[in-house]
């Protein structure tokens, strides 16, 4: 089977007053395996970004502003998780936002549903954990899935720590240990290296995409 915990980050919170989407990361699970096939695209928005936003992300439009846009990079997105089960926490905002991007281009036959099936881990975790707190950070605590380097969110990143949770909170993960064919010199993010446990990610960003969210990351305060 043939799952993609997927995750966005956008320039404000509801897709109906103009926001859009700035990052899509995606990682692949294989009969409950994660693999080492990974999707990432920052995306120019051409449009400002909330500044609550960006202190929850990081992500700038300066940084953004040589990106693609959206239309450039639906294809891949779409050939990467066609036919799979998406695992997604708080589906309907991410879904939202995605679908909003394919309305923009005109394409509504791209609609994520049609495409794919949808496990909202939220709403999963609400269901088995009533009453509890049920954030991803919350989760992460509750699963022991170490998040201790999370200081902001990214969508690579917290899908990463997403497919970890979903494994642990469906039935529990034995596969999780580090992935001795892949040299970790090769991940330039050194934070990345922290917790992304099983190394599946090689130079998600570039280096010099990283030195410039470090000058973002040294001035924003961690939020939950």
């Amino acid at each position: 089977m043939r799952q993609i915990v997927l995750d966005t980050e956008t320039t404000g919170l509801d897709w109906s007053q103009g926001h859009r989407v700035i990052e899509i990361g995606c990682i692949e699970i294989i009969d409950r395996r994660i693999t080492n096939s990974t999707f990432q695209r920052y995306i120019n928005p051409n449009r400002a970004i909330e500044v609550g936003a960006e202190q929850v992300h990081g992500i700038s439009a300066e940084f953004l502003k040589d990106k693609p846009d959206f239309s450039e990079i639906a294809d891949d997105l779409v050939n990467f998780i066609e036919g799979a089960e998406l695992i997604i926490h708080n589906a309907a905002f991410d879904v939202g936002f995605i679908n909003a991007e394919f309305d923009i281009l005109g394409r509504d036959q791209w609609k994520i549903e049609s495409r794919c099936s949808i496990f909202d881990t939220l709403t999963f975790a609400r269901e088995k954990h009533p009453g509890q707190r049920n954030s991803l950070d919350a989760l992460c605590k509750r699963y022991e899935v170490d998040n201790g380097s999370r200081v902001l969110h990214g969508a690579l990143l917290d899908a990463s720590l997403l497919a970890e949770v979903y494994l642990a909170m469906t039935g529990g993960q034995t596969a999780f240990k580090l992935q001795e064919d892949i040299d970790v010199g090769t991940i330039h993010n050194q934070n990345t290296k922290g917790f992304l446990r099983n190394n599946f990610v090689e130079g998600a960003v570039t280096p010099e995409e990283i030195r410039y969210n470090e000058e973002f990351m040294n001035k924003i305060v961690s939020i939950e």
